[in-house]
Formats: structure tokens, sequence, C-alpha cells
């Protein structure tokens, strides 16, 4: 294929938003298109968000986790994991650090942990409201009932992360316990937009018995969807999951769909993720380069952050706050853009 043919099929997925699976099964096998997919999904991004990268402040405040997914780490049934739980007290001194050093976004994050109950999530979360009513809070607390959501929403928190993982039922039930659906998980993120939280959701790279057609499945899911957040990652192995052998997702891939869903959602909010940094050196950087325009550093206490291990290896354990903040604000100057202090709401 011709230089001319490769440009004419990424400047229609461009304007128009969309190709068709046969196509989107043609640039998604080959990295043909890679070069041409990047240079315009900069190009988009900047046209929108300029060279503003957001950053969001994680804190990892629960390994606990009541579900047996087969791919994570802090799964059920892994006694190995030393587990954790963060007071509301330890949560609130994580947001006043981040403060200070220019968060207005906080990510609560954590395993489904039936200890958190309604009540107390609610409790955090007005506490945080009132101590930073500047602020945006986003919660990444897995499938709850509308009436949950709703109660979240009317106590302060503004964004709500859900990956839907994969669109694809059957490849979905190949990951997860029967228990689990992936209808029940599209189903809450419905429920959520219907709501009116800012909504990401977002699928594994190269999670184990994923084709390209899954892949289309998951961008055809997004279209319809159309979320404010789009988080992707590559699928890292875990030793302690029944996919230990399993190899892990690619780089080269994972920014492939990056750029394309840069063109595909223009407006969306793209987290450049630690997963991407923990597979290769530059991977964040990259990320950015991509057309991601979000960082993620942690706020989470450090004698935790090892323990918050979905899977291995993770990048920035070990580091205090400050010091994340500082070191990926040269990376993202060295890529070519500029950590802003700002919530970073959606720009539709």
């Amino acid at each position: 294929m011709t230089a001319n043919e490769i440009n004419a099929l990424v400047d229609r997925l461009r304007e128009q938003r969309n190709l068709s699976d046969a196509e989107f099964k043609t640039i998604l096998e080959t990295d043909a298109y890679d070069a041409a997919l990047q240079k315009a999904a900069d190009e988009v991004r900047r046209a929108h968000y300029g060279t503003d990268v957001y950053v969001r402040g994680l804190i990892e405040f629960t390994n606990y986790c009541k579900n047996n997914c087969y791919y994570c780490g802090i799964r059920r049934d892994n006694r190995n994991a030393t587990r954790y739980r963060l007071t509301k007290e330890e949560i609130l001194s994580c947001c006043a650090e981040g403060y200070d050093l220019g968060f207005r976004t906080f990510v609560l994050q954590g395993g489904e942990d039936p200890f958190y109950t309604d009540d107390l999530i609610c409790e955090i979360v007005a506490a945080i409201h009132a101590q930073h009513p500047d602020c945006a809070i986003t919660l990444s607390i897995g499938e709850k009932s509308r009436e949950s959501y709703q109660k979240y929403f009317d106590a302060g928190a503004n964004r709500y992360l859900l990956r839907h993982e994969t669109a694809d039922p059957e490849h979905y039930g190949k990951l997860h316990p029967n228990e689990l659906s992936a209808l029940h998980r599209q189903a809450c993120l419905f429920d959520l937009k219907d709501i009116g939280y800012q909504v990401g959701s977002g699928f594994m790279v190269g999670s184990p018995y994923q084709t390209t057609e899954n892949l289309i499945s998951d961008l055809r899911f997004l279209q319809k969807l159309q979320p404010d957040m789009i988080g992707i990652g590559p699928y890292i192995t875990h030793a302690q999951t029944p996919f230990a052998n399993e190899k892990s997702g690619s780089l080269e891939l994972t920014l492939r769909l990056l750029s394309i869903l840069r063109l595909l959602f223009p407006y969306a909010l793209l987290p450049s993720t630690t997963a991407l940094g923990t597979i290769h050196p530059q991977g964040r950087e990259l990320g950015l380069r991509a057309g991601g325009n979000v960082v993620m550093p942690n706020l989470s206490p450090v004698r935790v952050r090892k323990l918050y291990e979905l899977y291995e290896n993770k990048i920035c354990t070990g580091e205090e706050a400050a010091q994340c903040r500082g070191c990926l604000e040269q990376r993202v100057k060295s890529a070519g853009y500029e950590i802003v202090t700002a919530r970073g709401d959606v720009k539709r």
C-alpha cells in the first residue's frame, strides 16, 4: 500500500470519526499506519487541548476485593496478597498533600470492598468536597447499584471510572467468573452517565484470548457510550492469577489504539497510563505523543503502594508524592507537553 493510501484512510478516520469493521481490522493488524495515526492524533489533541496535560492524584485506598477476576493481582483468592485499607483521615491527608502539590482532581480507586459502605463512601466524598470545593472527585470502585451511584453523586463525586474491560460477552466470560457479566457492567456505565457523572470507560489491550474482532467491538461500544474519559493500557500478567503464564499486551498495539481513540473521540480525556510506563521506560511519554493528555501520579502513602498490585512490576511504588509529581513533570516536558494545574474537565 502506498503512502497516499495510508494517509487517505487516516484522514477519513479523522474527518468522519469512523471506519468500517474491515478497515479497522486492516489498521489494527499492521504497523504500516502507525506514523500517520500518531501524527494525526497529536494534531487533533493539540487542536482541542493544546499542549496541556492534566494530572489526577490517584489514591488507592483499599486492595481488598470481593471479586475473583482471572487477570487481577488483588483478586479474592490471592492468598499471598497483603491486604490494607486506608482510613478517612489517611485519605484526607493524601488529598491535602496533593492539593499543595497542585492537584485539582482526586481519584479514589480500590477493589470492590464491602467494608466501605455507601454511607462511608459518602462521608469520605463529602469531607473531601468540604476541604477542597474547587477540586473534582473521581471514584473508581466498581459495579454498584444505581441508587449507590446516585448517593455518591449527591455527596459530591463528579466523575466515575469503570473500564468495561471487553465489550464482547463471550470474551468477558473467559476473563471473569460466572457471577460477573459484560452486560451488567455496561449497564452500570449507562446508569452513571444518566445520573450526570463525567464517565470513564476503557479496556485492556492484549488480554488473554483477545482477537482483533474483540477490539473492534470495544471501539463500537465506546461509540455507543460516548464516554468523557477512556483509559486503556496493556494487559500485564501477575504470577498469583490463573493467567500467570499468559503473555502481556504490547506497547505498539496500545499506542496504535490510543491514536485511533483520539481520532474517534477528539474531545476525550485519554490517560497515558502507569501500565504503559511499566512495559517500556518511556511508555508514558510515548502515550502522550500518541494522543494522550492525562497522567495519574500516585498520592497513596508509600507504605501501601507496592500492595496495590493489579499487575507485577508496577512503577513509582517507592516515591513520595512530591517526587512522583516532579519526575512526571520532567517526563511530560521532554515529550513536548506541559502539566497544568486545573481540574481538567472534558471539552466537548
